[in-house]
């Protein structure tokens, strides 16, 4: 029953290759989050000391702190200067980059917000906005205009005035 289910010492050795080849190529996606890139890690780790290797918490948390994504540049080199990595658990350094995560998507969030509202300042007009004409008289100052954020007053559309609308001719106007 052992020999069935483990298999025999070369098919042993081949699915830890397998295993430490995927260990060794693993790296953190841009858009993953910690928890996740580190549940990828671990089930990875734990299938390898299953199949009796040597996987020490120093050498999953270099692997980490190697691969992590480029925003965690910053974090890894405090943690390389403060921390002793042979003293580390993973634990400590996966809730060190949580916090971390969690800051950088709180400063990210505020960044965003702030740049949905001033583009809210000129976005959506209706007519001709605000900033077609500057000052009096016809096309003195006339600034860059865009005209994909202009709303049309006939059809409600972007892109065109009313007095540019497509649909101005398919009504009759019926006095």
């Amino acid at each position: 029953m052992k020999r069935k289910y483990e298999g025999n010492a070369r098919i042993k050795r081949s699915h830890l290759q397998a295993l430490r080849r995927e260990f060794e190529t693993l790296e953190m996606r841009s858009e993953e989050r910690v928890t996740e890139y580190f549940s990828r890690v671990m089930t990875v780790a734990n299938k390898m000391r299953t199949y009796r290797e040597d996987m020490q918490d120093v050498k999953v948390v270099e692997k980490i702190l190697r691969v992590l994504d480029e925003k965690f540049n910053y974090v890894v080199c405090s943690i390389e200067e403060s921390k002793d990595i042979d003293a580390l658990t993973i634990d400590e350094l996966q809730s060190s980059l949580i916090v971390y995560e969690q800051k950088f998507q709180r400063r990210n969030g505020e960044e965003q917000a702030l740049k949905v509202t001033y583009e809210g300042g000129r976005g959506r007009g209706r007519g001709r906005g605000r900033d077609a004409y500057r000052g009096r008289g016809r096309e003195r100052g006339r600034a860059s205009f865009n005209k994909e954020t202009v709303e049309c007053y006939r059809c409600h559309k972007l892109g065109h005035f009313q007095y540019e609308c497509p649909s101005k001719n398919k009504e009759a106007n019926y006095t």
